[in-house]
């Protein structure tokens, strides 16, 4: 015990002060490199803020108070709305580029003037794969991944199976119950739904198990990456390590049972990154494989969460807008019979309840927003971004701006119907060669939700004036409880 203490103590007296000063002295030095060598650049208006902090914490403290536009609105109008305007994000040096123009520049130049960019923390909880790789190694690990996430495939592999995984979860976690603490359900409704159709994993106990972990992973994607006992890094850290030994053991058993021909190549996401290469011939590691159904949990789960928590919010606050959205999946239903599952056709006849579904997500863009990395020095609107800078784009900079949404903060759906928003201005899945690979999944995965929900129940919100807060994406802070009526049969 004693010698915990006197370790504890070396640590606190002597070696922390000593990090954090060699830690200072490594900012100062980057400091003075940079100013000599952006002397005589016209540098975007804006300030640096702290040392090494920078700005992180009033960026962060917007999307917890349930502001996300906050940071980009403030500093836009200090500075008489400039397109663009710098900052310090995660000890970066940061440009932050706002409007249609400025999504259509970057998007426009992947890979050209600019490429993907992560923070530290996300780089490390991701590891290697399709969110770090660029250029040709990402075309070819895309086109990998995409294989079972197009259009066609969703309607060859796909559509009757997450129907039935719906129809089950809503029997299990739906039917019988008064009440229901949507956010929380709904998470492990895509988390299942991912590790079914990605893993072919079915045992409800390992899900549960994995989605725990997953959830802490989350936490920590987005964050300052301190790695000490109570950080949400730390537990990060250890949540991701146990889910990739999971994740470890699931792949070699499926490696073996592809060997004993137990296991189809062509049964799920898992087995086709096992047993297809690339162009080339080559074939992902086993760690590239773990690090890509990674981000494809995280990138299929808690985004997909979001908009159909917040599209249930809208339909128990909206009561006209959720009679045109049971009226249209009623009609499809009718169309299907007793026994009928649903079929591509039927996703592409729920125009109306998907025009709900972009306006949801215009409001609440399920993400905050996204980096890249300047690979040249860059003039952008008369103002110098030198190499090396990293760049964030944000749908907040257009998605609520009265410019290109009339009354920008009410709730119509028309707005999606004919030609749609002005170009660039809704963006909620990015944009360019880096577009949201699991568009398309993820709309079928709402949409089909939406249709087993709204025929079983209506809902009343039980907390009507829930605050929505950005964690890293938009969350209920009481997980939106509803209060559930069945239809009469």
């Amino acid at each position: 015990m004693m010698a915990a203490i006197d370790i504890f103590g070396v640590f606190v007296n002597i070696i922390a002060p000593l990090l954090v000063t060699a830690v200072f002295l490594r900012y100062l030095i980057a400091r003075i490199r940079n100013k000599k060598k952006q002397s005589g650049l016209r540098l975007p208006p804006g300030s640096f803020g702290w040392p090494i902090l920078g700005e992180t914490l009033e960026f962060l403290q917007s999307g917890w108070d349930g502001e996300p536009g906050r940071f980009l609105k403030q500093r836009m109008e200090k500075h008489q709305n400039p397109p663009v305007f710098k900052t310090s994000l995660t000890g970066e040096p940061m440009a932050v580029l706002s409007g249609p123009a400025a999504h259509k520049f970057l998007f426009g130049n992947e890979n050209k003037l600019v490429q993907v960019w992560w923070p530290p923390s996300a780089k490390k909880l991701l590891g290697n794969g399709l969110s770090n790789s660029v250029g040709e190694e990402a075309k070819h690990t895309r086109k990998m991944l995409s294989y079972f996430l197009t259009p066609d495939a969703l309607m060859r592999l796909y559509i009757k199976t997450v129907d039935q995984v719906t129809q089950h979860h809503i029997a299990i976690h739906w039917q019988g119950k008064e009440e229901v603490k949507t956010f929380p359900v709904v998470k492990l409704y895509t988390f299942e739904l991912a590790c079914r159709l990605f893993m072919s994993l079915e045992d409800p106990r390992h899900i549960e198990k994995l989605a725990a972990l997953f959830n802490v992973f989350l936490k920590g994607v987005i964050s300052i990456p301190l790695n000490f006992p109570g950080t949400r890094f730390y537990r990060a850290i250890r949540a991701t390590g146990a889910v990739r030994k999971e994740l470890m053991v699931i792949l070699k058993d499926r490696r073996l049972a592809l060997e004993q021909k137990t296991a189809s190549p062509s049964q799920d996401l898992l087995s086709h990154l096992l047993a297809s290469p690339d162009d080339n011939g080559k074939f992902m590691s086993e760690s590239e494989i773990i690090n890509n159904i990674l981000l494809l949990l995280f990138a299929g789960h808690d985004t997909s969460s979001v908009a159909i928590t917040l599209v249930m919010k809208v339909l128990g606050e909206l009561p006209q807008v959720y009679q045109k959205v049971l009226r249209e999946q009623t009609e499809i239903a009718s169309s299907k019979g007793a026994e009928g599952f649903l079929q591509w056709e039927d996703i592409q006849k729920m125009k109306y309840s998907w025009d709900v579904v972009c306006e949801v997500m215009r409001l609440w863009p399920p993400i905050m927003g996204a980096f890249r990395e300047a690979l040249v020095d860059l003039n952008y609107a008369g103002y110098d971004i030198p190499k090396g800078w990293k760049l964030y784009w944000t749908p907040a900079s257009t998605h609520t701006d009265p410019s290109f949404f009339r009354d920008a903060m009410n709730f119509d759906p028309s707005r999606f119907e004919g030609a749609g928003p002005t170009p660039f201005s809704y963006v909620p899945f990015g944009g360019g060669p880096r577009m949201c690979l699991g568009k398309e999944y993820a709309r079928v995965e709402i949409l089909v939700f939406l249709h087993n929900v709204v025929n079983k129940f209506r809902w009343n919100l039980l907390v009507p004036d829930e605050k929505i807060i950005y964690d890293p994406m938009p969350t209920p802070v009481e997980g939106l409880p509803i209060c559930l009526h069945p239809h009469n049969p």
